[in-house]
């Protein structure tokens, strides 16, 4: 009995070294909630901002260069990315105190937000609508 004890107790170790690194929030998108995407905005209260340097580096270092995504700053709220459809109603939020700025970069192009080169560069017309897709050309001979 005594042999199995400590790698046991190393494995009881090594699973509590790994369980926060796991714990992160890894949001799946649900595609069939989100069908109308077509913008987010990232709500935080500065002061919060201010003990989350990740949350705060993506909000005042990557925002500006994604096309369709805005900050949004009010009192005492916890950083969400609040994704919107196409009449502005809310389809999911999206806690991101516990994300680093790699997957909230990661998150928001998985959304299949436009990333452009510099702040204020041209966004191309292929991506004028990210991260929803141009709605399809119906004909109004759909019998023909």
């Amino acid at each position: 009995m005594s042999l199995l004890l400590p790698p046991l107790a190393l494995l009881l170790l090594l699973a509590a070294l790994v369980a926060p690194a796991t714990a992160a929030t890894a949001y799946r998108p649900d595609w069939n909630r989100l069908s109308g995407l077509t913008r987010a905005r990232v709500e935080t209260c500065g002061g919060q901002l201010n003990r989350l340097k990740e949350v705060k580096a993506f909000v005042t270092q990557d925002i500006p260069f994604y096309h369709n995504l805005v900050m949004k700053h009010l009192p005492g709220a916890d950083p969400e990315l609040v994704l919107l459809g196409r009449r502005y109603e809310e389809l999911e939020r999206i806690p991101l105190s516990e994300m680093t700025r790699e997957e909230i970069n990661a998150l928001v192009l998985e959304l299949g937000f436009y990333r452009k080169a510099a702040p204020d560069a041209q966004v191309p017309p292929e991506y004028v609508w990210a991260p929803a897709r141009p709605p399809e050309e119906t004909s109004d001979r759909a019998d023909l």
